[in-house]
C-alpha cells in the first residue's frame, strides 16, 4: 500500500514494534547530551580562562615560558578539535589509540569513550566561545578590580567571569543542541543512542523513510524543548527590566539649586 495511509500504517507499524527501543535511544541521546556539554564546558572555562592569563615583558622568564607553552597547547588542541569531523575523532580515539598503543589505551565501555568524545570536542568550541566572553568584558572591570586590590584570580572569579558568563550563555545552549544532533555520529563506535534505534529498526524492517520521519520528528522535539528552556534560563539571567526610577534626586538638595521657603521668590 502506498500513499499517506501506508505511510500512516508504516509509523504505526515501526512504533508498535520499535517505540520503547526509540525512546531508549532518546534516553541515551539526552544523557549523552547532557553529561558532554556540561563537561566541555568545564574543558572550555579552563582552557578559555588559561588562555587569557595577562602575559608581559615584565614577568619572569619562566612565567613567560610556561604561559606561552600553554597557549600553544590550547592553541592546538582547539585547532586539531575544531578542524576535524567528531565522526573521524570517535575513530581514532575509540579504535586508534588501542591500535597505537596496543591495547594499552583501550575503553571498556562505550559510554566513557562517547563522554569523553564528545567533551573534548564541545571543550575545544567552548575554549574559543570563554576566551571571547572574556575579551568582551569592558578593560574597565578588571582595572577597577586591581585598582581595589584584587589579584588575577580574585578579579576573575568576582568580577569578570559573572559577566562573561551571560555573554557566552547563547553559546552552551547552542552547544547542547549541536550535542544533541551530533551525538548521532556515535553509532559508528556502537553507542545506543537515537539514530541507532533507527538504523537498528531500518534494518530489520527496510521501512528507511518511515522510521527517518520518527527520527526527524524526535529530534526536532528536543531541540525545540531544550531552545524553549534555554531561552526561559537567559530571560531569568537577564532579570526584571521592570525599574522605578526615583521621583526626588537627593543630589539636587545638596547641589545648591533649591531655594529657601522665605527666600525670594
Amino acid at each position: 500500500m502506498t500513499g499517506l495511509t501506508g505511510l500512516i500504517q508504516d509509523l504505526s507499524k515501526l512504533w508498535a514494534r520499535y517505540g520503547d527501543s526509540y525512546l531508549r535511544g532518546i534516553r541515551a541521546t539526552l544523557i549523552l547530551a547532557l553529561i558532554a556539554t556540561a563537561a566541555g564546558c568545564v574543558i572550555g572555562f579552563l582552557a578559555g580562562v588559561l588562555n587569557t592569563i595577562p602575559l608581559s615583558a615584565s614577568d619572569r622568564p619562566v612565567r613567560r615560558f610556561f604561559l606561552r607553552l600553554i597557549r600553544a597547547a590550547i592553541r592546538l588542541y582547539v585547532e586539531v578539535f575544531r578542524g576535524t569531523p567528531m565522526v573521524l575523532q570517535a575513530v581514532f580515539i575509540y579504535y586508534g589509540l588501542p591500535y597505537i598503543t596496543q591495547n594499552a589505551v583501550k575503553f571498556q565501555s562505550v559510554w566513557a569513550a562517547s563522554i569523553l568524545i564528545v567533551s573534548i570536542n564541545t571543550g575545544a568550541y567552548m575554549a574559543e566561545s570563554v576566551r571571547g566572553g572574556i575579551l568582551s568584558v569592558d578593560p574597565g572591570q578588571s582595572e577597577g578590580a586591581r585598582a581595589i586590590g584584587m589579584n588575577h584570580y580574585q578579579s576573575m572569579t568576582s568580577v569578570i567571569l559573572p559577566q562573561a558568563l551571560r555573554n557566552i550563555m547563547p553559546q552552551i545552549g547552542n552547544n547542547f543542541i549541536i550535542n544533541v544532533k551530533d551525538t548521532s555520529v556515535m553509532f559508528i563506535i556502537g553507542f545506543p543512542d537515537f539514530f541507532a534505534a533507527h538504523r537498528a529498526a531500518t534494518g530489520a524492517t527496510y521501512l528507511y523513510f518511515p522510521s527517518a520521519i520518527i527520527e526527524m520528528g524526535g529530534y526536532l522535539a528536543l531541540t525545540l524543548a531544550a531552545s524553549f528552556l534555554l531561552r526561559r534560563i537567559e530571560k531569568r539571567m537577564d532579570g526584571d527590566k521592570s525599574y522605578e526610577l526615583a521621583a526626588i534626586d537627593p543630589l539636587v538638595m545638596a547641589a545648591g539649586t533649591h531655594r529657601h521657603p522665605g527666600g525670594e521668590k
